[in-house]
Formats: C-alpha cells, sequence, structure tokens
C-alpha cells in the first residue's frame, strides 16, 4: 500500500508545526503534495513543500492533485473556511478531511495541547475512559502483578540483598507519590542510589554521581521499578499508566501546565492526567527519554495526555510489548524519576 497524497489547507505556525513533523518524520507514510493558503509567503520558507495556490483555488487544485486526504490548519471563521469546497470533497470524492491537531497526534503520538480549549473539555468524552475498559485494566493488572511476584520473589530477594552489600542504607526506597484523583500513596523503588546530605535538586542530572553501579545497571533494565508490583496490588497502580509523579512536585507541575495554551485559558491540562490510576509503565515511558526539567517533563505530559484520550485495553498490550523490549535490551539508565533520598533514609 502506497502513501496517501496529502495537502495542507491553512497557513501561520500551526501549519509549519506539521510541516515540521513530516519532514523531520520522513512523512511516515503520507506523500505531501503541498499547501493551499493565502499567504503563501509564510509558507514557502519551509522546506520539501511546494505552494500549490489561494483558498480561492481549492476546488482545482483538489481536481488536479487528487488527494487522498486534506489536512485543516485553518481556523474557522466566517468566510475563511472553505466549506462548500470541503464538503463537496468529503461527500462527492470521498477525501478524508482531518483537523491539523488530530493529525500531529497521528504523526507523533503526543497530544497537541495548543489545540485543547476549556468548552472541549467540558462537553467531550474524549478524556473520560470508560469504566468498562478501566475495570478491564484493573483486572489484568492485578492477574499480572500476582504471577510475577510469584515467579519473580527469588530474584527481587537477591537484588535486595545485593544492594544492601554493595552500600549502605535500605535496599527500597519510598516516596510519596500523587496517584488518581489527586490521591497520595507511598511508592515503593530498589534504591538505586547512594545516600547524601547535600540539599540537591530532584533531577538526576543534579544526582548522577550518586548512582552506584548496581544501581545504573538496575536503572537500564528498569528493573528497580520492579517492588511497585506491590503498589499494584495495593490499587495504587496499574501495570500501565502514567508515571506518578512526587507529591513535592504536584502545585508546581499543575501551575506550569495550565499555562501552556497558546489561546491564553489557563486549562487544567494536569488534572486530565490523574483521570487513571498511574503505572510502572507508560505510554511517556516507551515514546520519549527520561525527563530532567520542567521543559521535559511537560513534553512528557503531553504523551500522558494522548494515552488518556485513547485508553484502551489494546493501547496497554502496545505499551507492555514495547516495555518487554526496553527491558530486555536495557537502555541509558539517566532517570529523572527518583528523587534525591532523604537524609533519613540512609540510617
Amino acid at each position: 500500500m502506497g502513501a496517501s497524497r496529502v495537502i495542507i489547507v491553512g497557513g501561520g505556525e500551526f501549519s509549519k508545526s506539521v510541516l515540521m513533523e513530516l519532514n523531520s518524520l520522513g512523512n511516515k507514510g503520507f506523500y505531501l503534495l503541498g499547501i493551499v493558503h493565502d499567504q503563501a509567503s509564510e509558507n514557502r520558507e519551509c522546506s520539501k513543500c511546494e505552494f500549490l495556490g489561494s483558498l480561492e483555488e481549492l476546488p482545482g487544485i483538489i481536481d488536479k492533485y487528487k488527494p487522498e486526504r486534506l489536512i485543516l490548519t485553518l481556523t474557522e471563521q466566517r468566510g475563511t473556511m472553505p466549506v462548500n469546497c470541503l464538503m463537496n470533497a468529503l461527500l462527492s470524492k470521498g477525501i478524508v478531511i482531518t483537523p491539523g491537531p488530530e493529525f500531529l497526534e497521528e504523526l507523533t503520538g503526543k497530544l497537541s495541547i495548543e489545540s485543547i480549549t476549556p468548552s472541549k473539555l467540558i462537553f467531550s468524552d474524549e478524556f473520560r475512559p470508560s469504566a468498562l475498559s478501566q475495570f478491564v485494566a484493573r483486572i489484568v493488572s492485578l492477574v499480572v502483578a500476582f504471577v510475577a511476584l510469584a515467579f519473580l520473589a527469588p530474584i527481587l530477594a537477591l537484588v535486595a540483598i545485593a544492594i544492601k552489600i554493595e552500600s549502605s542504607g535500605p535496599p527500597f526506597f519510598v516516596q510519596k507519590r500523587v496517584g488518581r484523583n489527586g490521591r497520595a500513596f507511598s511508592l515503593y523503588k530498589f534504591r538505586s542510589m547512594s545516600g547524601t546530605s547535600d540539599n540537591r535538586s530532584e533531577w538526576v542530572c543534579d544526582n548522577g554521581d550518586r548512582i552506584t553501579p548496581l544501581g545504573r545497571w538496575l536503572r537500564k533494565h528498569r528493573i528497580d521499578e520492579l517492588p511497585q508490583l506491590l503498589n499494584v496490588i495495593r490499587g495504587d497502580m496499574n501495570i500501565v499508566g502514567p508515571r506518578p509523579h512526587p507529591e513535592s512536585n504536584l502545585t508546581m507541575f499543575s501551575l506550569v501546565a495550565r499555562n501552556m495554551n497558546n489561546y491564553g485559558d489557563q486549562v487544567p491540562y494536569y488534572s486530565i492526567r490523574l483521570r487513571v490510576r498511574p503505572g510502572i509503565t507508560g505510554w511517556a515511558q516507551v515514546k520519549y527519554k527520561y525527563a530532567n526539567g520542567l521543559d521535559e517533563e511537560m513534553e512528557k505530559l503531553r504523551y500522558d495526555l494522548y494515552y488518556v484520550k485513547h485508553y484502551s485495553f489494546g493501547m496497554d498490550l502496545k505499551i507492555i510489548s514495547k516495555t518487554i523490549s526496553l527491558v530486555i535490551f536495557g537502555e541509558d539508565g539517566t532517570t529523572g524519576d527518583q528523587k534525591t533520598i532523604p537524609r533519613e533514609s540512609n540510617r
């Protein structure tokens, strides 16, 4: 099956974002025919994109280039949106018409936060996972957690002993995290850092020297996360879901997230993230690097919101499959997930 023939209808900054993603991803199954807009000069600077004509010429452009898909990056305003032409393309020619934000989601696997408005959150069911899907995820998580703990118990005991032998301090790291609907709980991990009395930030870039040799290996293969199987059984977490953030960071993340929308409205994005149980692994973990700052955390938020919007058992299976690959083959173990170990934990 060949690449889908695509025309972008609209200009401005958002169309440039779509063009940049298409170019950076090598078009990813799409053949970009060009762009249609009244202000062509704004888009001629974008590489690998041909200006096809103005909005007034759109009917003739469709007949000439025969696209299979139109990507709309226009703001719907009276006298601007070519409604009749688009209706004809949809009903008579069978052309798929996709809003730009949805197309970006399809390309990147993350949510275009700039497209979310308060009214969309209020009236849309997109960010409300069904009770059935959440029930299925909960049952599957419990079964997996019980089976995994029964099978891995001897290995987990050996890891705990190895941590005690390698460095002083408890084998486990316990920290307050924020779960579903904002409820706080104690999260368990294998300790992968040595203790410190310094007053450091919570980002791993400021604590990399504290990661022990064993801890680096545990983090590389995600083994340090396995004690969270207990959190799954307790009901704090599922196997798959957004990673729970430290309770101490909740206010900061919420305030920063509210100011990410270009429309000027303060939208409570972070509360969307809390509509489902957090997970041991998640969409952001398999699609994006570990976060080492607020900008990267907010980028991961886009993936978390995409997960909530497209929440399904099939997506959970896809994430589990990708996670198994990461565990087997490993990856860079520099994670921003573990907070600086409190002084009392090193006794």
